[in-house]
């Protein structure tokens, strides 16, 4: 059968079995806890916990590795899996809970028994619909993205049924194609065989509803074909990566060398030990007495910081709605370098506004309808009153058909574009009046538009405001209002539906007071040019009008006689019964009749820019930030999008990219690009397909040296390509930006990916990891979140860092000191308390540091800039810290040696109060702003220590810590340890001040 193969659902027939289906599953996954626990423990750990976990199993058999109690081993270890998987578990239920709400759909299911209730069947070519003129219109804006509602008919053998129950008394069948990704075609046929003769009809896309789409109106009765992975909508959904910050990249790169720095201590410290003896197990030992310098809490304070970055942005009352789907990653949206963001419904707001009307000669803006409303009144008078000025449209002789009257022409624009689409006046109670008697009176106050494109219903509001009202429609017919209340009837004897293919739709018409029968055409130019008759004027003003930002339509007429519509008729029913290659016979059949058809005018739609779009992409401009438009627009419309909104500045120049087919003409474009100097480029996506073949490399540098780049006609997968080559190209970060199930594929791409909630639905936003409700929120959540996010979390690292190589230090120095004997300095819950109870707090607290306040870091984006150069997280200032915590560690280490008393408990009991107090201290150094937490935190640190001193007899002296002795020796090591740290962040301050400390000076 070719690319088809038969999926017959019998209807109403008592010897078939009921055909079953597997259930649908958004994601076909399943979720179990045993399932992720590994992945999560292996992507948190994978780096240097593995060796962890083997020494420690290592020393439950080698009683010689044994030092101290296991718990002080196991412990830590415990905590950090008990919060990571905690973490990942709460991310994982969310998950589960939303794709759960999905699955669990209840349908109602038409069955011999009645209407039954079954969990997620979806509707695919249904059968009838409750409304009486046989349609009803869908809304696809979470399949693709398409805030339009679709128009779509049911089989009409069934439509005539009296009952839905009456349907499953019929013998018929569905013929189906196989499934595919192509959500914009079907191809099928539905034969009912009881009649006679049998009837059939072709199924097409406009009898077909698919999964995760909405009926707009009415209620449906439909055939279920496709189920489970052949749902159209799981087949168009691309697994979604994992997706790990660079910062954890960075992290881990440390880690490594720390770990490194833990096996060549250990070495050199059995070295200088002349391997002597069972020198291998000393080598383990050793690893396991300076297993601090691996900070096995950076792992839990750092997942901990993500939640409270991710509470904060979800708690700004100035970016309100905003939602954290992946709190992994929100310090990613503190060096964001490319921002890739789609137009329609993201820069603009999809609104959709009448502005210009084109007749060749003349053209009317805004402040000039009333002119073509008057022409309007006037051609509507002189056709009822023959002793008019103007001679009525039936009696004009042959010879004056050539120039029409202005009355005439801007009159027969209007009816056309009144006539060719695809809109439905419904009618509303309003008040005492009901649904009923409101359509029967055509009341203007109770009637809405429902249409399939926002384009269509602001060209139908605007032939309502010049005196031609669309009051009535259904399957067959249309009926017109004019402005002297008389209703021109017409039937409607076939519509073309515009596809992305075409770029056009048409409609047939027959006047019911004249019987002329008509050809309405309207489209993009590109397609139209070929269609009409030769004119001097419409390339030059499609292009004028795109400029000024506008989407244009070209609308024409052509006049059939009886004779021209029967034959064609013929024709298309037989094209539209074909099985294979259905759409291209039909659209032959169709091409018969568009030619030479009259050129009537042209449309001007405006689609308005979102709220503070300007001023957001100047901010983002400002911090260093490159902004990529992607839009499946035209050429001219995108560039205009571009300029209104800022995105090119007015004093930059343009380089649109010409059209390219061949490896020669790319290369010659590509030079000539080459020789302009901080442009902005503008490029279509066939070109641009072209240019990645055969110059990849060449095109991505040139690119990237562009201020702004804006891509129109881009399908969804070049999106995704767009923002994989950024990536490999530049090593840079990425931020995808769309509002429709068409941009899903590049924020999923992108190192971020931001939804908006817009018109287009949910579906953007979410498989984003950020949601937010309008553009604008951006430059605050990058800004002010992601650059807050990214310094708390530098520094909050480098410090849990800090915190453990000095304790390792100080280990070192006693090993040295004491014949480096493995032997630990610290035991039992000293160990433990001083990277929780002790400094756990006061560390954590730096999450709340900030260097600047939120208005300024707004006001000034350029401190933006600073970050993209990974300065706060670098190998310099990670060696400053390991510098200071080799001078502190040694400085508390050989001063407690040094002062200490005849005691051994002496020498712990100083170091260790020092230890505290410093890095206490070393806190206060770091914050840069304080909070009202960080002190509480502070005290409550010290004042634990403080009343834990009763309970460690075992290890400290309690009578020495209450003498004067133990207190100054204390002191004077806690100010030598950190006194010449805080002068020298003073004259640095002084002499060499950052550029945030001169904007809160």
């Amino acid at each position: 059968m070719g690319d088809f193969r038969p999926r017959t659902v019998w209807l109403g027939h008592p010897e078939k079995r009921e055909q079953r289906y597997p259930r649908n599953f958004i994601n076909n996954q399943k979720y179990n806890f045993f399932t992720f626990l590994p992945g999560v423990l292996f992507n948190q750990f994978k780096y240097f916990f593995n060796l962890y976990f083997l020494l420690l199993a290592c020393s439950q058999f080698v009683n010689d590795l044994r030092l101290g109690a296991l718990y002080t081993y196991w412990v830590p270890l415990g905590i950090v899996l008990i919060i990571t998987i905690m973490r990942e578990a709460v991310e994982e239920i969310r998950c589960y809970c939303r794709d759960k709400e999905v699955n669990s759909q209840i349908y109602s299911k038409l069955s011999i028994r009645g209407k039954v209730e079954v969990v997620f069947f979806f509707i695919s070519v249904f059968s009838l619909t409750s409304e009486r003129n046989g349609s009803c219109f869908l809304r696809t804006d979470q399949l693709d993205g398409e805030t339009d509602w679709k128009l779509r008919h049911p089989v009409a053998c069934t439509q005539r049924l009296p009952t839905a129950a009456d349907i499953l008394q019929i013998r018929s069948y569905v013929y189906a194609e196989e499934p595919n990704i192509d959500i914009h075609n079907f191809i099928g046929t539905f034969t009912r065989e009881d009649g006679d003769p049998p009837v059939n009809e072709s199924l097409s896309i406009e009898n077909t509803l698919w999964a995760s789409t909405v009926i707009a109106s009415g209620t449906v009765v439909g055939v279920v074909i496709y189920t489970g992975k052949e749902l159209r909508s799981v087949m168009n959904t691309s697994d979604p990566r994992h997706k790990v910050g660079l910062f954890d990249l960075e992290v881990n790169c440390l880690t490594k060398i720390l770990f490194g720095a833990l096996v060549v201590v250990s070495l050199v410290m059995v070295a200088l030990q002349h391997f002597a003896g069972r020198w291998y197990l000393q080598i383990f030992r050793f690893l396991l007495l300076f297993y601090n310098i691996v900070p096995i809490s950076l792992r839990v304070n750092l997942d901990m910081g993500k939640m409270v970055f991710s509470w904060m942005i979800r708690r700004d009352s100035k970016i309100p709605g905003t939602v954290v789907r992946a709190s992994t990653i929100p310090e990613q949206l503190g060096r964001i370098s490319y921002l890739l963001t789609d137009k329609t419904g993201t820069l603009t707001q999809n609104e959709m506004v009448f502005r210009r009307l084109h007749l060749g000669t003349v053209a009317y803006g805004m402040d000039s309808m009333d002119e073509v409303q008057s022409h309007v009144f006037s051609f509507n008078d002189s056709t009822i009153n023959p002793c008019g000025n103007t001679t009525p449209t039936s009696r004009v002789p042959a010879a004056t058909k050539v120039r029409k009257t202005i009355n005439s022409r801007v009159h027969e624009a209007v009816k056309a574009i009144a006539l060719v689409h695809c809109v439905t006046p419904a009618y509303e109670a309003n008040g005492v009046t009901d649904q009923a008697e409101a359509e029967q009176h055509y009341e203007d106050t109770c009637r809405v538009y429902q249409a399939a494109s926002p384009d269509e219903v602001s060209l139908v509001q605007w032939t309502e405001s010049v005196g031609l009202t669309l009051v009535g429609r259904d399957q067959n017919s249309m009926q017109l209002r004019t402005p002297t209340g008389q209703i021109l009837n017409f039937t409607i004897l076939q519509i073309f539906p515009f596809t992305y293919e075409s770029k056009r739709m048409g409609i047939i018409v027959r006047d019911e007071s004249t019987g002329e029968m008509t050809f309405y055409m309207k489209g993009a130019d590109v397609v139209m040019a070929g269609i009409v008759q030769y004119n001097d004027w419409l390339e030059e003003e499609c292009g004028n009008m795109a400029r000024e930002g506008l989407r244009v339509l070209v609308v024409s007429k052509k006049s059939l006689t009886e004779e021209q519509y029967q034959d064609f008729e013929a024709r298309y029913v037989q094209a539209k019964l074909s099985v294979h290659d259905r759409s291209l016979k039909v659209a032959t059949v169709i091409e018969s009749l568009e030619m030479e058809m009259e050129l009537l005018c042209l449309t001007g739609v405006e689609d308005q820019l979102q709220a503070d779009v300007r001023p957001t992409l100047e901010i983002l401009r400002n911090a260093g930030i490159k902004v990529w438009m992607l839009t499946g627009d035209k050429l001219e419309t995108a560039t205009c999008t571009a300029k209104n909104a800022h995105l090119v500045t007015r004093n930059q120049e343009i380089h649109i990219f010409n059209s390219v087919t061949t490896r020669g003409e790319a290369h010659l474009e590509l030079n000539a690009f080459r020789r302009k100097h901080d442009c902005a480029l503008v490029i279509s996506g066939d070109s641009l397909e072209v240019c990645l073949k055969f110059y990849e490399y060449e095109f991505m540098e040139l690119a990237c040296q562009c201020p702004a780049v804006v891509c129109c006609r881009c399908a969804p997968t070049q999106k995704a390509q767009i923002v994989r080559l950024l990536q490999e190209r530049t090593g840079k970060l990425t931020c995808a930006v769309g509002d429709g199930g068409n941009d899903v594929s590049m924020i999923q791409e992108a190192d971020c990916g931001v939804g908006v909630e817009g018109k287009e639905g949910k579906q953007a936003s979410l498989a984003a990891d950020f949601s937010v409700t309008q553009f604008k929120h951006l430059g605050r959540l990058l800004m002010v979140h992601g650059r807050n996010s990214y310094k708390r979390s530098a520094g909050l690292s480098q410090f849990v860092i800090h915190r453990s190589l000095c304790i390792s230090t100080m280990q070192a120095v006693f090993s040295s000191v004491f014949y480096f004997a493995s032997v630990p300095l610290y035991q039992g819950f000293l160990i433990i308390g001083y990277s929780t109870i002790y400094t756990m707090f006061p560390v954590f607290s730096l999450v709340l540091d900030k260097d600047v306040k939120s208005e300024v870091a707004m006001l000034y984006p350029e401190l933006y800039k600073d970050l993209l150069k990974g300065r706060p997280l670098s190998f310099k200032t990670f060696l400053i810290w390991v510098l200071i915590s080799i001078y502190q560690g040694s400085i508390i280490m050989y001063g407690a040696m040094l002062l200490f008393e005849s005691e051994f408990v002496h020498i712990v009991a100083i170091s260790f109060t020092s230890l505290i107090l410093t890095e206490l201290l070393m806190v206060a150094l770091t914050i840069q702003t304080w909070h009202w937490l960080m002190i509480v935190a502070e005290l409550l640190s010290l004042a634990c220590y403080i009343a834990s001193l009763v309970f460690l007899h075992e290890f400290i002296d309690v009578y020495f810590i209450a003498t004067m002795s133990f207190l100054w020796k204390v002191t004077v090591i806690t100010l030598v340890s950190c006194l010449p740290l805080y002068i020298l962040k003073y004259l640095r301050r002084r002499f060499s001040p950052p550029n945030y400390s001169k904007l809160t000076t």
